[in-house]
């Protein structure tokens, strides 16, 4: 099965790397954030990767081009400097065909099981099948009386509700709600199939973490400093 990965954006909040790189490329205990979603997915059987090319996408053409990866097969094409992430899936849809395919953005790591995800996205016969994670706490709670903390909770996980995890398994026919480069993937083509109910959830409760800052950076790198003792 084909794995399309979104790796065109510009990652503006971490101008420390993204300036010079795109943020697929951004390094995390060594290696590119996009190497470590390739080897997840890899690890799990599925190796044939379609990267969607977009901000200083020659970057990680000359990446992939020096390296040697055993039996994968890795397909860069270039969908747009400016495209949104929507745009850049219909850009591949001559790629993808009819099948199913799994997709996911290049900047968000996680221990999801793939196969358990394909496997619940066979058994409901959505279009479409998102994976649902709780967001990483950040803040504590407070309530206050006057200038005195009456009640104070550290934030966890779950005090949050559901959000975009970031790992899909589509059908192809998907794509007809994709209008143009200017459609961002998250707003009207999802929105219709949830309408539609069409769109399913995979709630994933183990690890996942999103790339946007050096806070999540350094997150990162920490959990996986820790899980390869």
């Amino acid at each position: 099965m084909k794995v399309v990965i979104l790796a065109g954006g510009l990652g503006t909040r971490m101008s420390e790397f993204t300036s010079s790189i795109p943020k697929p490329m951004v390094p995390i205990a060594g290696k590119p954030i996009i190497l470590h979603i390739m080897s997840h997915y890899a690890k799990y059987g599925f190796n044939e990767f379609y990267l969607a090319l977009g901000y200083k996408g020659n970057v990680i053409k000359k990446y992939f081009k020096k390296k040697k990866f055993n039996n994968w097969k890795i397909n860069l094409i270039d969908t747009g400097k400016k495209t949104m992430t929507g745009g850049r899936l219909k850009r591949l849809k001559k790629y993808l065909k009819d099948e199913t395919f799994m997709l996911t953005y290049g900047d968000g790591i996680s221990d999801v099981n793939i196969k358990k995800l394909l496997k619940f996205h066979k058994r409901n016969k959505k279009l479409v099948t998102i994976s649902a994670v709780r967001p990483p706490a950040r803040f504590g709670f407070l309530k206050l009386k006057g200038n005195t903390v009456n009640y104070f909770k550290e934030k966890s996980a779950m005090d949050h509700g559901w959000i975009n995890g970031g790992f899909f398994v589509m059908d192809s026919k998907f794509l007809k709600y994709i209008k143009s480069d200017k459609t961002y993937l998250e707003k009207e083509p999802l929105e219709i199939v949830t309408k539609k109910k069409q769109l399913a959830a995979f709630k994933h409760r183990g690890f996942w973490q999103c790339v946007d800052t050096m806070r999540d950076k350094e997150h990162l790198e920490k959990f996986l400093k820790k899980t390869s003792k």
